[in-house]
């Protein structure tokens, strides 16, 4: 109990969990976008990987005793990392509360302890991996372009940049979890996970479910308001600096990789269960 503890605080910094979430907003809101792509796209990541390989692994027995309060503490993540995502002005900052707000997804499949929900946090795991680093490197380019990242500020991107906007467009509905992108089969697979778990009484799993969908509302008005705000509307810029041109083929190449599997999970999600699914059978063997 006592390491299984050590390595969960040790986690919740680095996955971010709340409440100790607080150090990854001010980071991403102050470092370059390339930062900010590795962080959201690798670095968090691992914090989740740490979660089911060493915490689910070796301390089988703790897990089963403290998943119930991972439940409890990934519902009221996604649905406080939503509501504050959509008060803040930074733009990088709104991305970052959006991270953990989807980190909320795999910490319910994590403490789901069924088969159907661990595949469906590392479905996550990747599929955000890919989707949140995409969002700061369109962030980035908007940035170089505007030298602006207060949406506040923006506004009228979308008939001078076009591309861009159809990329960050797609991304965004990608992360909302639009049917058809690879969000929308992950956090739907943890839904079933949960619903499916044998750990837990039938009410709450209803309640959870019913929390977690709340957060799922929220993450539209956040995500839409960004691009309302950065690409519709009038705003003639006098900022010193600015330069208003279209993505290059440089930046469409890199956005159109990062593209290419959210869309290619989202349609044949079995590729990636391929490789995961005897795994987490010989996991969950342990409970």
């Amino acid at each position: 109990m006592i390491l299984y503890t050590a390595f969960l605080i040790a986690f919740a910094v680095k996955s971010p969990i709340i409440p100790l979430h607080t150090w990854l907003p001010d980071t991403h809101g102050e470092a370059h976008y390339s930062t900010c792509m590795l962080l959201a796209g690798i670095l968090l990541k691992m914090g989740a990987y740490g979660l089911v390989r060493i915490n689910m692994e070796l301390f089988s027995h703790a897990h089963s005793i403290f998943c119930p309060w991972l439940m409890i503490l990934g519902s009221i993540q996604i649905i406080y990392a939503a509501s504050t995502s959509f008060g803040q002005r930074n733009l990088k900052k709104r991305i970052a509360y959006s991270s953990v707000s989807h980190m909320g997804f795999i910490i319910l499949g994590i403490g789901s302890i069924s088969d159907t929900g661990l595949n469906g946090a590392i479905l996550q795991i990747i599929s955000h991996g890919f989707i949140g680093a995409a969002l700061f490197f369109l962030a980035g380019t908007s940035y170089d372009r505007l030298r602006l990242l207060y949406l506040d500020e923006m506004g009228g991107m979308a008939i001078p940049m076009p591309k861009i906007f159809t990329i960050f467009t797609i991304l965004s509905m990608a992360s909302l979890a639009l049917p058809g992108m690879s969000g929308f089969v992950a956090e739907l697979i943890v839904f079933f996970g949960i619903i499916t778990s044998q750990k837990y009484l039938f009410m709450m799993k209803i309640l959870i479910t019913f929390v977690t969908a709340i957060g799922m509302i929220l993450t539209p008005i956040y995500l839409l308001s960004i691009l309302r705000q950065m690409f519709y509307g009038y705003k003639f810029f006098n900022t010193p600096n600015s330069y208003f041109f279209d993505s290059g083929p440089r930046e469409l190449f890199i956005s159109i990789s990062i593209l290419i599997p959210v869309i290619g999970i989202g349609i044949y999600p079995d590729f990636i269960f391929s490789f995961s699914v005897d795994k987490v059978e010989a996991i969950l063997a342990n409970f």
